[in-house]
């Protein structure tokens, strides 16, 4: 989350074994447009997370008097407390039923958005429902196989980061991580939100192969061989 704007980026993989592995949506979009923009990504136990999304999306098409509708409550913090809530309740729920199993599923959710009259937000809810926010001091949420890819955006995000600039760091970030986790995979769902414009800027799939991510791979790598080249050491034992 930088002043100009929002990058949302997630993959597609989940693992359920070395021999299960599956590609499934981990990017969801809800816009009025004019008035609130939410967009949610998931992480964790697929069966959470579907069961999540499928009350919410029930909940947000009923109207918004339901009250797990993502355009019932009047901020973008309200709405990050329901889905918390919901979440929560969903976990315990699935808690109870695998306890005599000796089986466990958890999740976790980003919750990004902005609704008129408020500022932009960007939530990680835990499985308990309870959430931290992305802040000045630390303007990005990462959840799921993600340490690979932190450090570039450790380095590179501030606040005042170009919303393309930030487009680039989430890329380079994401290639990080694919090269060094095989429990993420293409294709990739981007989404880009500009501050106070309630609509994407962008928002695509990314798919194997894909021109431009595979160019801006490469010139990555090149880039990182090129400095590392370059740096000078002290004690050269030559």
């Amino acid at each position: 989350m930088v002043d100009d704007g929002m990058v949302l980026l997630s993959d597609t993989r989940t693992n359920a074994g070395l021999d299960n592995i599956s590609t499934y949506k981990k990017m969801f979009t809800f816009e009025d447009p004019g008035k609130r923009i939410i967009v949610i990504l998931t992480a964790g136990s697929l069966s959470v997370t579907q069961t999540v999304l499928a009350k919410l999306e029930e909940a947000t098409e009923s109207g918004p008097e339901n009250k797990n509708s993502v355009f019932g409550p009047g901020t973008t913090l309200q709405v990050a407390e329901m889905i918390g809530a919901l979440l929560s309740e969903v976990s315990v729920n699935f808690r109870a039923k695998l306890n005599g199993m000796a089986q466990s599923a958890s999740a976790s959710l980003i919750v990004a958005g902005q609704s008129v009259g408020g500022k932009q937000r960007l939530f990680l809810i835990y499985p308990e429902g309870n959430f931290i926010e992305a802040t000045s001091d630390t303007p990005f949420l990462q959840i799921g196989e993600h340490k690979y890819g932190k450090p570039i955006l450790d380095r590179v995000i501030q606040r005042n980061t170009t919303l393309q600039d930030a487009r680039k760091a989430a890329l380079l970030s994401m290639d990080s991580t694919l090269r060094s986790n095989l429990s993420v995979g293409m294709p990739l769902d981007l989404a880009i939100i500009k501050n106070n414009e309630f609509s994407f800027k962008e928002q695509t799939r990314i798919e194997a192969g894909d021109p431009e991510f595979l160019a801006m791979s490469e010139a990555w790598s090149e880039a990182l061989r090129d400095s590392f080249t370059s740096i000078p050491i002290s004690n050269d034992p030559s």
